[in-house]
């Protein structure tokens, strides 16, 4: 795994979580916030943390934003503070800058500015549940964007028999990449392999395949 040069701006309880996480997987992070006792919650749990302002440019600058290969602006209620380091972090040349919104018209004010990547937590979190809540078959998602996903699926008695017989590309238009029965993971499963249920299955589609394939196991 490379080790990535982070830079994390906002350490309330969002920003900590990014922050120490990064710095416990090995990446170098620096994590900056106006506010003292933020900055010393987190500083033997990151590379370094310090005071900075980051609706200031030139405290920006001085820190080196261009250099980090990720920034990610976690600033909370201050809309203003959360815009203004956005700004300034990708003006100073930042080549991947994710930012927190707080809600719709700042998700789209912060992606008009530049942000690479806009997250909403409780938001996205909330829908995350609901999808959990209403089909509790799906046991994890992963995004690859452009409307793509990886999600890990438990199968159910409307799911069983040979993948060929089942034909989920056909069917579906999704892949299946891996299958856990009993503990025991098979990747790049063949045809003949037997699918039963409370296996695992790790899937690839479209959001809309996968849509489809989880309206099937919910039925």
């Amino acid at each position: 795994m490379k080790t990535k040069q982070c830079l994390v701006i906002g350490l309330g309880r969002f920003g900590t979580a990014v922050a120490t996480t990064l710095y416990e997987m090995g990446h170098e992070v620096v994590a900056i916030d106006q506010n003292e006792e933020n900055v010393e919650r987190v500083m033997n749990l990151v590379t370094h943390a310090a005071i900075v302002d980051a609706s200031d440019e030139r405290a920006l600058r001085a820190i080196g934003v261009a250099e980090f290969d990720v920034v990610v602006v976690a600033i909370g209620t201050d809309v203003q503070s959360n815009i203004l380091a956005t700004m300034n972090a990708k003006s100073l040349g930042a080549p991947y800058v994710v930012s927190k919104a707080i809600d719709e018209m700042a998700r789209r004010v912060l992606e008009r500015i530049g942000a690479d990547l806009v997250i909403r937590p409780e938001h996205d979190m909330g829908v995350r549940l609901a999808r959990q809540i209403a089909t509790p078959n799906i046991v994890d998602t992963l995004d690859l964007g452009g409307d793509y996903a990886i999600v890990e699926i438990e199968t159910n008695e409307r799911l069983k028999g040979t993948l060929r017989d089942l034909n989920l590309t056909g069917r579906f238009g999704v892949q299946i990449i891996a299958i856990s029965h009993a503990g025991k993971i098979e990747v790049t499963p063949r045809a003949e392999d037997i699918v039963k249920p409370h296996d695992r299955l790790v899937v690839i589609g479209t959001s809309h395949n996968l849509d489809e394939l989880r309206r099937f196991l919910g039925e």
